[in-house]
């Protein structure tokens, strides 16, 4: 392997047990129910444009009616809020990424801002600048592989020579599709019992329960 792709949403940072718990408060409070599993295999890893467009599709089916602009405001409010006075580290991830020698880069669904800010304050940042990379960079988020050939393409990398490291069901379709190994990552607070096998279904080819479970497949 000659470049380690990290997803940062539950793989650096574990901002989707927050997340989640927020979005499937805020869609239960307008009627559509899921349960963990359900919500994790279909909205986790995509960007959020993404998102909103299912949501508010599933909503306006819900309601049979159009839903205002502001409507997913307070939502926003709520995960800006968590984000940040909740927000730390995957355990073990600052030091597991410091001992690291093989290049590496972040590619994430995330917005630029929102990326680079989770990862500051998580003391994350420097050990990826400028090797950091947004789904605003390319036309289609994940599940299309373009992030992550995206990625191995700035940093002169073949996707054979990849690995991705990734904690959902669509970022492991995503990087199995760029032609790379995945690693599905189960060390987020928010991965249920069972995440391994719903990761292995989606062709992840390791799991890493952990961060020394990274450093000992790198290795």
């Amino acid at each position: 392997m000659k470049l380690i792709i990290f997803d940062c949403d539950g793989v650096l940072v574990d901002s989707e047990a927050l997340l989640i718990d927020a979005e499937l408060a805020f869609l239960k409070q307008h009627g559509l129910t899921f349960s963990t599993e359900d919500y994790i295999d279909q909205f986790m890893g995509i960007p959020v444009g993404d998102w909103m467009t299912k949501a508010s599709a599933l909503l306006v089916e819900k309601k049979g009616e159009p839903l205002p602009k502001d409507f997913f405001n307070p939502l926003e409010e709520i995960i800006n809020r968590k984000l940040k006075e909740e927000l730390q580290a995957i355990a073990g991830a600052v030091d597991a990424i410091s001992s690291i020698t093989l290049p590496k880069c972040v590619a994430s669904s995330s917005s630029i801002n929102s990326l680079n800010s989770k990862l500051t304050s998580t003391n994350l940042f420097d050990h990826f600048n400028p090797h950091i990379f947004s789904t605003q960079l390319v036309d289609y988020g994940k599940p299309a592989p373009d992030l992550f050939l995206h990625a191995a393409s700035e940093l002169n990398v073949l996707p054979t020579d990849c690995v991705v490291v990734e904690d959902s069901a669509n970022g492991v379709i995503a990087g199995k599709r760029a032609g790379m190994q995945v690693i599905g990552f189960t060390g987020g607070n928010h991965c249920p019992p069972g995440h391994d096998s719903a990761l292995l279904s989606k062709g992840a080819d390791f799991i890493a329960t952990g961060f020394s479970d990274i450093v000992a497949l790198l290795d």
